[in-house]
Order: C-alpha cells, then structure tokens, then sequence
C-alpha cells in the first residue's frame, strides 16, 4: 500500500511539472516566436530507503526542452523583423549579462542606437557584444544575419557592414528554457553562454515573423487530459487513505 502511495503522490508532482508546460504554452499561444516544450527529461529516484536501495521510481524532472519545430509565418515587409529558418536560434543578452538564445525577431533600434528584440533583449553580435547601429538610416538583414545600414538621404550611396547577428543552428544542442523565458544549451544550464552551431546553415528571412508553435487546440486537449488524469490520481490516494483508515480501526477493535 505504501508504494502504491508512493507512486501517486509522485505522479502527481510530476503532473505539477506538465501542467506548468501546458499553462505556459496556453498563455503564449500568439507571443512572437514562442517554443513549446518537448517531453520533459525522466529521472529514476530511490524509493527504498536504507533497507533496500534498490527500489527505484521513475519520476519527470522540471526540465523544459525546447521544441523547435516552426510556426505559422506572417509576411510583414518590415526590414527588421525576422523569421529564424530551420533550428536557427539567436543569441541576446539576458538582464544577468548572460548569453541566451530566442527565436523573438520583431527588432527594433532603441534612441541609443542598441539593437534588441521586442522583448528589450540586446541582439548579440557574433562575437558576443551587443549590436549597435547608426540612428536614422535604413537596415536590411541579409539571409546569414548580416546587417547593412544604407543612408536613406542618399539612395545611391553603398551600404555599410555594421554588424552579424549570433545565430546558431541547434539541430544537435539540446536547448533548455530559462526563467526568463530564453533559451540555453542543456550543457550550460544555469549558466548561459554560446555553443558550437550545428550542421546546418543558421539563417533568417527578412520581413517576416514567426508566431507561437502551440497550438490553442492542442493545448486545451492536452490540459482536459491533465485534468482527468490528476483527478484520477487524487481519487487513488483518497481511497488509500480510507483503506489505511479501515484498517487502524479493525487493529484497534481486535
């Protein structure tokens, strides 16, 4: 009886964790460039005490590994917004100073001239600080992340390098979600940084974004499933109690 307890209370907190996933992904059903979560990382944990360190439970850690997989795309024609290609992710700087990674491309140039997303993440450059652009002049984007500024006084004049978006292909790097809601490589977690891009080219389209991968259909089917599996856990447990309660009773009346 006691492991039966055991194994619900545990299910129970790893639905803490799906749940979590779902919600998250529910309230980001049409937030620029937003990643759902994979299947979360499974875990086996020691149940046996010191009498038997062998008995083991599986149980699913809080991890959130991103889903790359791509969303809807809206053509916008607007020249600083971006939508990434394949498994593209781009670098920003984190409030902490951190390198982490989005998939957000609505940019915008502050007063200051410094590039960030519309989150107010700073746009990395690919060798890690921050974009900075000359104010009142036209950018384009290339497809490899390349930046021109082009003097919209002057048509004909040549248009200047003014920086490289950090872009990286993460086929092969498992990407974890952050508190702040950006991504980091797993080997890193915790600590952000950059990582070595993957096999594939990591490019951009111009004029475009990408909306939430979520689908709201999906999520509210995979939130009424959550509910009927957590009541069923909770009826367990209940049921438990009671057993446990009948038989403390039938001890004491013997």
């Amino acid at each position: 009886m006691d492991r039966l307890i055991y194994t619900a209370v545990a299910a129970l907190e790893s639905h803490n964790v799906t749940r979590a996933n779902i919600t998250h992904s529910l309230a980001n059903v049409s937030t620029v460039g937003f990643k759902k979560s994979m299947a979360l990382a499974e875990t086996a944990v020691n149940v046996g005490g010191n009498a038997d360190s062998t008995r083991v439970q599986p149980r699913n850690e809080g991890k959130e590994f991103i889903d790359l997989t791509a969303g809807p795309r809206q053509t916008t024609g607007r020249k600083l917004d971006i939508a990434m290609n394949e498994e593209t992710v781009m670098g920003v700087q984190a409030t902490n100073g951190q390198i982490a990674f989005t998939r957000r491309g609505d940019l915008r140039v502050t007063t200051e001239g410094l590039l960030e997303t519309g989150q107010g993440h700073a746009v990395l450059g690919d060798g890690g600080d921050p974009i900075t652009v000359p104010t009142g002049q036209a950018l384009n984007i290339a497809p490899d992340g390349t930046i021109f500024a082009q003097n919209e006084l002057d048509p004909n004049a040549a248009p200047v390098l003014v920086g490289q978006l950090m872009l990286r292909d993460a086929s092969q790097t498992p990407l974890l979600r952050r508190q702040d809601t950006l991504f980091e490589p797993e080997a890193l977690a915790g600590f952000g940084g950059d990582f070595e891009t993957g096999p594939k080219a990591a490019s951009v389209t111009s004029g475009a974004l990408e909306g939430s991968n979520a689908n709201p259909v999906e999520v509210m089917v995979q939130l009424m499933d959550f509910t009927r599996k957590f009541e069923s856990q909770v009826k367990i447990i209940a049921e438990m109690k009671k057993l446990d309660e009948s038989g403390a009773t039938m001890i004491r009346g013997s």
